[in-house]
């Protein structure tokens, strides 16, 4: 909204309240969307001086907006509910012809179907059938909702139109407004003789089995979307949309953060110390992996592509798999152990405790 509500009205800043009325009523005529039908600019500018008039027409909201060129009072500031409803008044029904409201039977409602899937499903794409039970057209009456042999006919209440509409004064002027027909509910037609199956409603309850390819890389809390696979709509409308909300099982051996996979793999000191090859598990074979010697608890080898692949990469770009070495320190040696450690920590000139004691306190941990 422009910054001066006063030039958006076309007025001077001292005009009284008739003075703001009438250069509304000439403004919001001009600007009224059914004058520029498809005019997205007189649109925005029609309610922009809408909302000028709102806030300049209550002498609270407008003494604050001459004080401190703007207006933030309850509801937010602009655009709060008196607004809406002067925005309402002109979009909210406002007649110009049967299309201004969609005739016909109307589109059917979503549905949503979680599924799980296991880590190497999530990662490499999987196929599966989902068993649902949705409204569906009727078999009997093939969604027409009539009974065999007859057929709707045009509603007596908007003569086919699907909508009334109504006459009402405003500040503008004589207002028309519309709203759905109660009687058809909109659709224009009645059926006097509804099917028995369906009780002229065009749907019954049915099971189905839908195939869904589910692609590489989802993540849990994914969601698909599949058009039209979701409730069919009353007599023949549209069938809605059906989410597949995706739920990936915890796998024991990786974590996963977006594409990458980590997984914790435990050697001993002397392997730590000396260096070694691992075998590490992967979403697919297990692989060698060189640990260095020197490495230290908590050291980090990174194995690149071997993660979960990008999602609809189609084969294009991987993931990487990330393997943590944890060094195991054993809670319970035999003698000749002892003995050797001892004997590295003396050649190294490190402290540790006597002789003796350690099996001792171990054996006694233990019981």
């Amino acid at each position: 909204m422009a910054s001066d509500l006063y030039a958006l009205l076309d007025v001077d800043r001292s005009a009284s309240a008739d003075e703001l009325k009438r250069s509304y009523r000439k403004l919001a005529q001009q600007l009224h969307p059914d004058r520029n039908p498809g005019d997205a600019a007189a649109e925005a500018r029609f309610k922009e001086v809408s909302q000028a008039y709102e806030i300049l027409s209550d002498p609270d909201r407008r003494a604050h907006y001459d004080q401190f060129g703007s207006d933030v009072g309850e509801g937010g500031g602009f655009g709060g509910g008196s607004v809406q409803d002067i925005f309402d008044m002109f979009f909210g029904g406002m007649g110009g012809g049967a299309g201004t409201r969609r005739r016909g039977p109307q589109g059917g409602q979503d549905s949503e179907v979680a599924i799980s899937l296991t880590l190497f499903e999530a990662a490499f794409g999987v196929t599966r059938n989902i068993e649902l039970t949705l409204p569906k057209a009727c078999p009997d009456c093939q969604g027409s909702g009539c009974a065999e042999g007859s057929g709707p006919s045009r509603c007596g209440d908007c003569d086919g139109a699907g909508e009334v509409r109504r006459v009402r004064n405003s500040i503008l002027g004589q207002m028309i407004t519309t709203q759905a027909c109660t009687r058809c509910s909109g659709m224009g037609q009645v059926i006097d003789k509804p099917c028995g199956s369906c009780r002229g409603s065009g749907l019954t309850q049915q099971n189905q089995t839908l195939s869904v390819d589910i692609p590489s890389g989802v993540e849990d809390g994914s969601v698909m979307r599949v058009n039209g696979q979701g409730a069919a709509g009353p007599r023949g409308g549209p069938s809605g949309t059906l989410y597949v909300r995706i739920r990936v099982a915890a796998d024991e051996r990786f974590e996963r953060h977006e594409d990458d996979l980590h997984t914790e793999q435990t050697i001993s000191f002397a392997q730590a110390v000396l260096g070694t090859s691992i075998e590490v598990p992967t979403l697919e074979d297990p692989i060698k992996v060189e640990v260095v010697p020197g490495s230290v608890h908590g050291t980090v080898i990174r194995i690149r592509d071997a993660g979960v692949p990008h999602l609809r990469s189609r084969g294009r770009g991987r993931g990487d798999l990330y393997v943590h070495l944890a060094i195991d320190v054993p809670s319970e040696i035999d003698g000749d152990s002892e003995r050797l450690l001892r004997e590295l920590a003396a050649h190294r000139g490190e402290n540790v405790h006597d002789s003796g004691s350690l099996l001792s306190r171990l054996r006694g941990k233990a019981k």
